[in-house]
């Protein structure tokens, strides 16, 4: 081999080796896939059928990525129209000051419901060691001032339709009992819990139905079958997407919309679109 061929050959497999670098970097963090499912759930208010829920998850508004993709992402989910929507959890990535003035601008622009908008907290809304319950307060008063219904551990009915919001469970307010010892479960029930692990804790008092998530960001680099770098969940069968939990319970674990860490390898930044159906 001449030396403009070595050259030619260490050129090639430098590109070759840099590209999924820098795609998992700079393309997909930002490569938004709207998923379109139908939602079947018992109960539900011939009303609402057909009706669209949408879930967005996961925002970590901080300094790790540019967050106004956020907000061009907020403006692209609005021509959908939905009469629901729900945010998971972890509405920031550390619960700082400037955390919470930046997650203002953001909310600012926030997709809304045309029926009703509902919230949960997740572990990073804690801040330190989630252990901060002043900055999940702070969170709570800048989304209701946003028109986001907060869910700490109680539910809220509109149009016949109940959502259950469960508090983080990493965190020291998580408390479901408090509102799973006396849902109805004679209503079409949605349930809203930030870590899917909650799942496999004795607190469902029989219930049957959705289950909405986030909390795992599909593990954001993935080889399916072979490798999910990052899954912060003891049950490593809670990735994403639908699972069946084979008790009458249906978990969907959302993949997130921000990122901790601006990096995602197969594992597309999500807001799911849901079409409400009579199961």
């Amino acid at each position: 081999m001449d030396r403009k061929t070595f050259l030619k050959k260490i050129f090639q497999v430098s590109v070759l080796g840099a590209f999924p670098a820098l795609y998992s970097w700079q393309i997909e963090p930002f490569w938004l896939e709207f998923v379109e499912k139908k939602l079947p759930i018992k109960n539900l208010p011939e009303s609402l059928i057909g009706k669209t829920l949408m879930q967005i998850s996961d925002l970590h508004v901080g300094k790790r990525f540019d967050w106004n993709f956020l907000i061009d992402s907020f403006q692209k989910a609005k021509k959908y129209e939905p009469e629901f929507v729900v945010y998971t959890g972890d509405f920031v990535n550390h619960g700082n000051t400037e955390d919470l003035n930046d997650l203002q601008k953001v909310m600012k622009h926030a997709v809304l419901g045309s029926l009703a908008t509902f919230g949960i907290l997740g572990n990073h809304d804690y801040g330190i060691n989630w252990k901060e319950i002043e900055t999940a307060n702070s969170i709570c008063e800048i989304l209701e001032n946003s028109g986001i219904r907060m869910l700490r551990n109680n539910k809220k009915e509109s149009h016949g339709l109940s959502f259950i919001g469960f508090d983080d469970l990493w965190s020291l307010n998580f408390n479901p009992q408090k509102v799973m010892t006396d849902y109805d479960s004679s209503k079409a029930n949605i349930i809203l819990c930030h870590n899917p692990d909650a799942c496999d804790k004795d607190v469902w008092n029989g219930y049957q139905g959705w289950i909405l998530s986030g909390h795992t960001h599909g593990g954001q680099c993935r080889i399916p079958g072979v490798i999910t770098t990052l899954l912060p969940v003891k049950n490593k069968r809670y990735v994403s997407g639908e699972i069946d939990l084979e008790d009458g319970r249906m978990l969907y674990i959302n993949r997130a919309l921000g990122h901790s860490f601006q990096i995602r390898f197969m594992v597309r930044p999500e807001i799911t679109v849901f079409t409400l159906t009579q199961a």
